[in-house]
């Protein structure tokens, strides 16, 4: 009854000792009524006594604190879920008629015993659910084919999902790899595969390996491999193209186990995001040319970073740092070294070259005779431009000066003291995760923990909280807690410090060792600092940077006022140009300083778009970037079928895979499967009988109306 299936009380105590006390409650009220003054009929004395009854009972539930306990069943039908491939490459014509396959399917899961129990949805980019009387909406136009959205979009809560069941040629291209989703899900996958698996002539730019940031004027290598079929031995061009433009060709001989690479030494000659493309030449007989060429962007950086060491003087310290930063051609290095009282070495611009730093070393410095105006200048730069530097503790620095940088610094001077005492780096296991710290040793822990002592300074040296300890101080094989260098990322401000001076030991001990302890900690030292981690307040990107043709084009954006509080009420626009046209995407906010919007155009070339968020008439920030939209779709581009996907998919979740149009069997595993898998869901709710206002209530409003029939009776 209501689909309870079963009710229980639970008492705080022994239920015994509960119905006890009810039958001394019935007893002991029978007997007050069993002679009343004056003397009352017998109807009225059981009303009398079943009032005062329920009463005791109320206050008997609150002392005993019962709980009702209520079960029930429920019966969850299984379901099967049936997908369909929507894209487009569904339209290929190999002579397989993969849309006729797959139409047909849908009649026969329409008209059959199986629909009683199935979902049908549709898949591309996205997921959508279509009913039976409405599969017309299955055209084959979706541009992308993503199977990993298939199985996470399966929600198996309070769902008995019998199976599911996939029809498709199995291409991915959206997405990842959707096996591992599958086998989490712990749900039997039957796929039927359409297309055609014989391998056809074909000429394919299969993957491009390159680095994504790259550095003006320095080389960097370009790595293509191409798949062939049916071309085995033949000689085609390879051609690399930067924004559209022919700069190198090579002439390869294809493999006859069909995988043949290219290298390209490519050196770009100005910074910025560089659109590449890599093309095969095309050969007669290929079933598509669609996949012979492969886009892909580059960024490249500035060649070369503005170092300025500005020392407070001559040291073997600044020497040595000097010559690993400058054996790096990435690096422009400049100096300033003071020689005494207002006097320095070099006859420069020291305004000039401070302003056009990038990182600043600082060694030595400041000195006893550095002119206050030189080390204001250098706060400056450090404190309001946010200038990366390292500072290394070396021969002559000045602590009391040094104090004028305390705030920038990545440590505190505490009290001074005279002298040096000599100590050896001590690093444990944890930092040598730490990039900064990596060498070319065997052991690179061991490289450091055995490096000569160092001399540091006496005066009190701590890490402030927000900064790393790189490695502390050893002092005659000693462990001490005193840092010896250290790093600190506090917003956009990076440090490096190195507290001791005479660092140049570690260089000479190890250079016969041929390690490159010191120079790897300062050159990844440098890299760190110059890898800037700038927090914009208005970012806007396209999901990808290369669409195939017809592809929607979605934009994201996220939106921060100066505080970098999300603002939810801004005015994002978006301004999109082609060589041809132009176009306007207004941006929808999703919430939390979310913003998204889409573009459809069927008009391929390089595309440049530039955004602004604004609140009312205020300008909060603006963005920009570029991407691609493919002259051929990327769904037309592998006209075959992917069936060891589709087997690997079948068997790693013990479903199976069938054909082309040999499923009849399927239809009678899916019915077999519905009738074993029927589940009873049992759900157990509580309702606390004694803890309730409505309990205190009812022990009042019996004893009222008891006191009140007794005195209209005149009752003692």
């Amino acid at each position: 009854m209501f689909g309870i299936d079963k009710l229980t009380i639970n008492y705080a105590f022994s239920s015994v000792y509960f119905y006890l006390g009810l039958i001394l409650i019935a007893a002991y009220t029978f007997y007050t009524y069993r002679y009343t003054v004056p003397q009352v009929n017998s109807a009225f004395r059981f009303v009398l006594i079943f009032i005062r009854t329920l009463a005791l009972l109320l206050i008997l539930f609150t002392i005993f604190e019962p709980i009702l306990n209520i079960t029930r069943k429920k019966e969850i039908k299984p379901v099967n879920l049936i997908f369909v491939d929507d894209s487009k490459s569904i339209k290929i014509d190999d002579g397989t008629n993969r849309a006729g396959t797959i139409q047909e399917f849908l009649k026969k899961v329409s008209s059959g015993d199986i629909k009683n129990n199935s979902e049908i949805y549709s898949f591309g980019s996205k997921v959508n659910k279509i009913s039976i009387d409405n599969l017309g909406k299955v055209n084959f136009s979706e541009s992308t084919t993503n199977l990993s959205n298939i199985f996470s979009s399966i929600k198996t809560e309070n769902r008995n999902i019998s199976s599911i069941v996939m029809i498709s040629d199995g291409v991915v291209t959206d997405g990842s790899n959707p096996v591992f989703q599958a086998e989490r899900l712990g749900i039997p996958v039957y796929t039927i595969g359409v297309g055609d698996t014989s391998k056809r002539n074909n000429l394919e730019v299969r993957r491009v390996l390159f680095n994504e940031y790259v550095y003006a004027m320095t080389p960097t290598t370009i790595n293509v491999t191409i798949a062939s079929a049916g071309f085995n031995g033949k000689t085609v061009p390879v051609t690399l193209y930067e924004n559209n433009r022919q700069i190198a060709q090579q002439t390869v001989s294809l493999s006859s186990d069909g995988m043949t690479t290219a290298n390209f030494s490519y050196t770009a000659k100005s910074p910025g995001e560089k659109k590449m493309n890599v093309m095969v030449g095309r050969q007669p007989g290929e079933f598509t040319y669609a996949d012979n060429n492969k886009p892909f962007y580059l960024n490249v950086l500035n060649n070369k970073i503005n170092t300025l060491i500005i020392a407070g003087s001559p040291s073997p310290d600044l020497s040595f740092v000097k010559n690993s930063l400058q054996a790096d051609e990435n690096l422009r290095v400049s100096t300033i070294t003071q020689a005494g009282a207002s006097r320095f070495l070099e006859n420069v611009n020291q305004n000039q070259l401070i302003d056009s730093s990038n990182i600043i070393f600082l060694v030595g410095f400041p000195s006893a005779q550095t002119p206050e105006r030189l080390i204001s200048r250098v706060l400056h730069e450090i404190r309001d431009k946010g200038k990366p530097y390292c500072i290394v503790l070396s021969e002559g620095t000045d602590y009391n000066k040094l104090k004028i940088l305390q705030p920038e610094l990545p440590f505190t001077i505490g009290r001074t003291a005279p002298g040096y005492t000599e100590s050896q780096p001590l690093i444990t296991a944890a930092e040598m995760q730490n990039p900064l710290l990596q060498n070319n040793a065997s052991n690179t822990m061991d490289a450091w923990n055995n490096l000569p002592p160092v001399s540091r300074s006496n005066t009190e040296l701590n890490a402030k909280p927000e900064s790393n300890v790189l490695a502390r101080v050893r002092v005659n094989n000693v462990p001490l807690n005193n840092p010896l260098i250290v790093t600190r990322k506090l917003g956009n401000k990076k440090s490096v410090a190195i507290l001791a001076k005479n660092i140049w030991r570690w260089k000479l001990e190890t250079s016969e060792k041929r390690l490159d302890v010191f120079d790897r900690l300062m050159l990844s030292g440098t890299k760190w600092l110059n890898t800037r981690e700038e927090q914009k307040l208005v970012t806007i990107r396209p999901t990808k940077k290369i669409y195939s043709l017809g592809e929607t084009v979605e934009f994201t954006a996220q939106v921060y006022n100066e505080t970098l509080n999300p603002v939810d009420d801004a005015e994002v626009k978006i301004d999109v140009k082609s060589e041809k046209n132009e176009y306007s995407v207004a941006m929808n906010a999703l919430g939390g300083g979310l913003y998204e919007g889409k573009l459809q155009t069927n008009d391929p070339g390089d595309y440049s778009f530039s955004g602004a968020a604004r609140q009312g008439s205020r300008l909060l920030g603006k963005d920009g970037g570029r991407f691609s939209i493919g002259d051929v779709e990327v769904e037309m581009i592998n006209p075959g079928m992917d069936k060891d996907l589709m087997q690997l998919l079948a068997r790693q979740t013990g479903g199976r895979f069938f054909y082309g149009k040999n499923y009849d069997q399927l239809f009678n595993i899916l019915n077999e499967i519905s009738k074993s898998k029927l589940k009873e869901k049992i759900s157990n709710s509580e309702i606390i009988l004694w803890n309730s206002q409505w309990m205190l209530i009812g022990i009042i409003v019996f004893f009222a109306t008891e006191w009140f029939l007794r005195k209209r009776s005149g009752m003692l």
